[in-house]
């Protein structure tokens, strides 16, 4: 697969976009490694860079639904951000054993940094209907309850499923679309 299967064409349309972590390395199992993703998009949002829809966060990687002027660029952004505050985290608290996995799954032309922690690629699907919105709304919902974590997916903390169901989420998400 190339790189250029997945493109953002149409800015005017929110994207679905998955991140994953490299290896599946799961990280997400604390809730300070899960602050770092939310503080990323509660900024992205409160600078009126980025319009949230909805999201999950998994143990190794994460689904959104967005829009922003310069999506890609805020993609980068917020991948860049997360990435560097996960890894910051790690070192300070000496967790070596995934500071090697990252340094080990580190793909060869990354020369900047020691460590890779995504994944290349956010395989943004642009949602062309309300329909389609609501169908990736229920995949991303669904994903805790289908992986048999929860049995509601309200009960996923880390979900905008709860936003949905008209209780308070961690995050805001725009539920009119």
């Amino acid at each position: 697969m190339t790189r250029t299967r997945y493109k953002i064409h149409d800015t005017a349309y929110p994207h679905f976009l998955t991140c994953t972590v490299v290896g599946w390395v799961p990280v997400f199992t604390r809730m300070e490694t899960v602050e770092i993703v939310l503080d990323s998009w509660r900024f992205l949002q409160d600078n009126d860079r980025l319009t949230l829809f909805g999201y999950v966060i998994l143990e190794n990687h994460l689904h959104w639904i967005a829009s922003a002027e310069d999506l890609a660029r805020q993609i980068g952004e917020f991948k860049s951000f997360t990435a560097r505050g996960i890894i910051d985290l790690l070192e300070a608290r000496n967790v070596k054993p995934l500071l090697r996995q990252f340094e080990h799954l580190k793909a060869r032309h990354k020369t900047d940094s020691a460590h890779q922690f995504w994944q290349e690629g956010s395989h943004p699907q642009m949602i062309e209907s309300d329909e389609m919105m609501r169908q990736k709304l229920e995949y991303i919902h669904n994903n805790p309850v289908v992986r048999g974590f929860v049995d509601d997916p309200t009960h996923w903390r880390y979900s905008s499923a709860r936003n949905y169901a008209g209780q308070t989420g961690l995050i805001p998400v725009t539920t009119e679309w």
